[in-house]
């Protein structure tokens, strides 16, 4: 086992664990829950978001592109704000600005006000789950790694569900104002918690303090982290993985199901949380999985890309004009793994670069998926307006994105692994001379 000085003791590499390490961990994903919960309220609201600020298909999309157009863009400025500042720091930034955002949403009388809004809303579910992955690395075993980052990602998935399941239902039962502005108390709580409970580190495992270089360490810490070709590869699994599942949930389930297929919103909605069920189910296996068999990673990433492409061709050119229930459950099954395959992006990403440059290498790495849902949450909205509301040529943009990440995943997949193994020889080394 590798060892670190701190404060003259040497202690051992990996974080102890247990209880201590559940319950301030489990305060980290308590905010990225509610992060997620603001993130999805709009897949549950946007044909009342439409009917409200009486915008066309292309500019509802907007909402959410600007919102993952934020969120994107944060993820290199938030990993290197959590490798400096910590995690305490960084997700109570996150937690003041998306309640903020979330709040502005419930109150705004104008579609400007509420693009602002849901930026807002963005850059501070930004920094929730970069911190959380980086609160996991500090508090448990390198071992649990795979685990926890999909228990993770579970947290995020209820969050989902509870977006679909109980903010669909108060929207429609006490109004657009009253739910949004009722569910941002939850950001007040969470916030209250972190303030009190939430510590970025075990006692006796502080970690070396970072130097302050200025700009030529920030650029040297990017550079260093991209030059992994284990960060890249991380990046474009996510970015061909989590898109499919996150553009149904976020804003196009819901109106393809009820328009293009005809079904009512309340079957809709429970499509959209079988989604959500799946993912956490899934999320649980693949974490498993992972964990016990390392080489299972790109197997499992490929094959829920093709899983995912074959079920919406599927859906898609059906020979009728909607397609059968069954496929349709189906399909929201396999989109229930999209999410748990994106995660294995961070299980590249976190191998190839040593825990100063953690929170740089994930915050890279996150920006995949989000850059795809981005630009197929546009691409969408536009070929709707063009072709008058044709989701089958409108979602055939899905393909498109699949196609190059899996030329980039194929193309860096050698590198990584070979890298990966260097790396652990010299970890292997270090671990036999250095006395724990």
């Amino acid at each position: 086992m590798s060892a670190a000085t701190s404060a003259g003791r040497v202690l051992p590499g990996d974080p102890p664990g247990g209880r201590r390490a559940i319950a301030v961990w489990g305060i980290g994903v308590a905010v990225y829950f509610v992060a997620v919960i603001f993130r999805t309220s709009l897949g549950v609201a946007g044909l009342d978001a439409a009917d409200r600020f009486h915008v066309n298909a292309s500019a509802l999309s907007t909402f959410s592109i600007l919102q993952l157009l934020v969120y994107a863009g944060m993820q290199i400025p938030v990993g290197l704000l959590v490798d400096r500042l910590g995690t305490k720091r960084v997700l109570g930034i996150g937690v003041v600005l998306f309640t903020a955002g979330q709040l502005g949403f419930a109150f705004s009388p104008s579609y400007g006000m509420a693009l602002a809004s849901r930026a807002l809303l963005g850059c501070g579910d930004a920094m929730t789950f970069i911190s959380v992955l980086r609160l996991g690395t500090r508090w448990f075993p390198a071992r649990r790694g795979p685990m926890v980052a999909q228990l993770a990602g579970l947290a995020g998935m209820a969050g989902n569900l509870v977006s679909t399941l109980v903010l669909a239902r108060l929207l429609h039962g006490i109004g657009w104002t009253a739910a949004f502005a009722g569910s941002a108390l939850a950001g007040v709580v969470v916030f209250v918690l972190l303030l009190l409970f939430l510590k970025d580190h075990p006692e006796g495992h502080e970690p070396e303090p970072l130097p302050h270089q200025g700009a030529a360490y920030v650029r040297q810490q990017i550079a260093t982290a991209w030059r992994e070709p284990g960060t890249r590869l991380g990046l474009w699994v996510h970015f061909t993985t989590q898109f499919p599942a996150m553009v149904f949930l976020l804003l196009w389930g819901m109106p393809f199901l009820v328009e293009a297929q005809g079904l009512s919103r309340a079957t809709a909605g429970t499509l959209l949380t079988l989604v959500v069920l799946s993912n956490m189910a899934v999320g649980l296996v693949y974490g498993q999985v992972i964990a016990r068999h390392h080489a299972a990673r790109l197997p499992l990433a490929l094959g829920t890309v093709g899983a995912t492409a074959a079920l919406w061709a599927a859906t898609l050119v059906y020979p009728a004009e909607h397609a059968p229930m069954w496929l349709l459950v189906v399909l929201c099954a396999v989109l229930g793994a999209c999410g748990p395959a994106s995660m294995i992006g961070f299980d590249f990403a976190r191998p190839a670069n040593p825990p100063e440059r953690q929170g740089t290498a994930s915050g890279i790495t996150n920006m995949g998926g989000f850059v795809a849902s981005m630009t197929t949450l546009f691409a969408v909205g536009v070929l709707l307006d063009a072709t008058g509301d044709d989701y089958a040529v409108a979602f055939s943009s899905v393909f498109v994105l699949q196609a190059l990440g899996v030329s980039q995943i194929l193309r860096l997949r050698k590198r990584a692994a070979r890298r990966e193994r260097e790396r652990l020889v010299v970890s292997r080394v270090e671990t036999v001379h250095v006395p724990v």
